[in-house]
């Protein structure tokens, strides 16, 4: 028996999708493909990013806060996986030269007022972070790890610290006003060009004094002078964050020659994680779920052979009367679910985000999609989705027509309209909250205005498109008729109760996954980068056969205790490991963040929400594909009169 055409449709769609989408994807990845030489004394342009913090997961503008500015702000173009992440990258007034250190250079003098000494205090009390860019490596802080004696690297400089002068317990908030860069450049030996590889910061809160007149730029300062052999390595004498106190910001620049090569300058950035990536309880988890489903593979493939082998020999004999078992419901096991129409609509949106992860983790294995492509990820799965629209009107009208259904139209505009528009209503609201935080985390109306036009102008009429073409095919059949009049379902016994099996059956797929899932988790909550996509891919193919095997499984029980409601039960079995995701969010929650803020903490449910939504539609769906191909075969394998 082959597998059913909606299976073979949808996989053929997917590489034709992939195909297509090569162009565009590959393109993301060419900002950080193309490498940028510099000559000594060349301009270095630094770029300001968003300010963030891991207590209350809201971004805000660098100028947002009292820093020094350029005489005008000019916004870099931004990709639209950028604008949703909040990242606001602009320019800033530190300016270097290639290889030309320089010491002590004065920025700007600022006077705090009421408001200012207000926000700087809280953004310290939040222990916010600032991000900049160099040749579009994100600047980091070495910090000196208390268990070996390696280096580890953070992702930008806290905008302050809190702390006590001596002989006080009343606690300060001190600001960071001098920074000491650190440029890495690998040299050519022939042409004496430069590639920056590198770019740290070590920062610093000092009073500065000056004797004397202001004199801006020119102002020669008493505790950081470069003729008097005077710098800063320490914060003794640290800035307070006071009313109506002057702030002067300064900065020094070191450049350093490097080994790393430009194509390895990423490692740096990549191995921030600590060693919290222990690839042998990855791969041991993995290895657990190839074997259970290797033991429920076999078991399966050995009782069906000899269930199909009995019922056959059981017609020639006179015990054909006494059919037992799975058998005995072939006339009712294809009868239309309730609700049938819904579940055609979960199937097609299944499909579409099935079609939308397969893409999206090609381009990520194949490395279009690297951090160093700042939202690249973000587009591209947004685009891809979009496109996905023709898989998922395709999908729900093949079901739609198997079940008898006329009003294409009408299952079309669900599958188009459902789970786009929840997804839309929570991300409006959480986009509602952000807004009212005035955080640069919000998306602008454009934006807003862009994702609809996505959403209306290509993601629905391709979803139309699909249907009208699914449902121009001839209904896929099945192998066995089905009565008029229902048969009643017996007793079940306690352990084949829907809501019991349900349950036992997302454990599995859930276990699959849980140990990535705290990366990806960390990676979002705690702004790491998420780079191993090659072990993603893997664990997304262990995903895929154990919600199918688990279903399987108890879709064969269940048949075999003469319940033959199998449709949706088959949906929310491996999709039910949504919920354990959701529970497993609460907890990384509880044990690994330092939300206290309730907006933030709003946030971070509703976004984990909707993750576990799209999580119950992706496996509800591979389940509910593998049950239909199962149960078509295992009826068209034994001869019924």
């Amino acid at each position: 028996m082959r597998a059913p055409a909606m299976l073979r449709w949808a996989l053929a769609a997917a590489a034709l999708a992939a195909l297509l989408s090569a162009a565009p994807a590959a393109g993301f990845y060419l900002p950080g493909v193309a490498p940028t030489d510099f000559a000594k004394g060349d301009e270095l342009m630094v770029k300001v990013n968003k300010l963030t913090s891991i207590k209350t997961q809201l971004p805000y503008t660098y100028y947002s806060l009292p820093f020094c500015k350029p005489s005008t702000i000019v916004d870099s173009s931004e990709n639209l996986g950028e604008v949703l992440r909040g990242d606001r990258i602009e320019n800033s007034p530190y300016a270097f030269q290639m290889r030309e250190p320089k010491m002590c250079q004065i920025v700007c003098k600022l006077t705090v007022t009421d408001k200012e000494a207000k926000e700087l205090k809280e953004k310290i009390e939040d222990e916010y972070r600032v991000n900049m860019v160099l040749d579009n490596l994100p600047l980091v802080v070495p910090v000196q790890r208390q268990d070996k004696n390696t280096i580890a690297y953070q992702g930008g400089y806290h905008v302050g610290v809190k702390g006590q002068y001596s002989g006080s317990k009343e606690e300060k908030h001190f600001i960071h006003n001098h920074l000491s860069f650190l440029v890495k450049y690998h040299k050519d030996e022939e042409s004496e060009l430069s590639r920056i590889v590198g770019f740290e910061v070590k920062p610093y809160s000092i009073k500065h004094q000056f004797d004397g007149k202001w004199n801006d730029a020119s102002t020669r300062l008493s505790t950081c002078d470069p003729h008097d052999s005077k710098f800063v390595i320490n914060s003794e004498t640290p800035q307070e964050v006071e009313v109506g106190k002057d702030i002067i910001f300064t900065y020094d620049v070191r450049f350093e020659e490097s080994e790393v090569k430009w194509a390895s300058r990423w490692d740096t950035y990549l191995l921030m994680s600590d060693d919290q990536i222990h690839w042998f309880s990855i791969v041991n988890s993995l290895m657990i779920v190839l074997f259970l489903s290797g033991m429920v593979a076999m078991i399966m493939m050995r009782t069906l052979y000899r269930d199909i082998s009995r019922y056959n020999q059981l017609e020639t004999q006179e015990e054909a009367q006494e059919e037992t078992g799975w058998k005995l419901v072939h006339g009712d096991v294809f009868r239309p679910p309730v609700n049938s129409d819904l579940l055609c609509v979960y199937v097609g949106t299944g499909v579409q985000f099935f079609g939308m992860l397969l893409v999206t983790m090609i381009f990520a294995v194949l490395g279009f999609l690297s951090p160093s492509n700042r939202g690249g990820l973000m587009t591209a799965m947004l685009l891809v989705w979009v496109l996905m629209g023709l898989l998922a009107g395709y999908s729900s009208s093949r079901l739609y027509k198997m079940f008898k259904g006329a009003e294409w139209k009408q299952i079309t505009l669900r599958t188009a309209f459902l789970f786009p528009g929840i997804a839309f209503v929570i991300f409006f609201i959480l986009n509602a909250l952000i807004w009212g935080e005035k955080s640069s985390g919000a998306v602008p109306f454009t934006t807003m205005f862009a994702l609809v036009l996505l959403w209306f102008g290509i993601s629905v009429p391709l979803v139309f498109v699909g249907s009208y073409l699914g449902f121009k095919k001839p209904a896929m059949e099945p192998p066995v008729k089905t009565n008029k009049i229902p048969r009643q379902i017996p007793e079940q016994a306690w352990y084949m109760n829907p809501l019991f099996t349900i349950l036992i059956g997302g454990i599995l797929p859930f276990g699959a996954v849980f140990i990535e899932l705290f990366f990806i988790l960390t990676s979002i909550w705690l702004h790491q980068f998420y780079y191993i996509f090659g072990f993603l891919f893997l664990v997304f193919v262990i995903l895929i056969i154990t919600c199918a095997e688990i279903t399987v499984v108890l879709c064969y029980f269940q048949l075999c205790s003469e319940d033959y409601n199998w449709w949706w039960r088959s949906y929310l079995t491996s999709g039910s490991s949504a919920l354990y995701l959701f529970l497993y969010a609460g907890f990384y929650f509880y044990t690994k963040l330092q939300i206290s803020k309730l907006v933030s903490g709003i946030l971070y449910f509703g976004y984990m929400l909707l993750a576990s939504f799209s999580f119950f539609v992706l496996t509800g769906t591979i389940g509910f594909c593998a049950c239909f191909w199962f149960t078509r075969l295992i009826y068209s394998s034994v001869k019924i009169d």
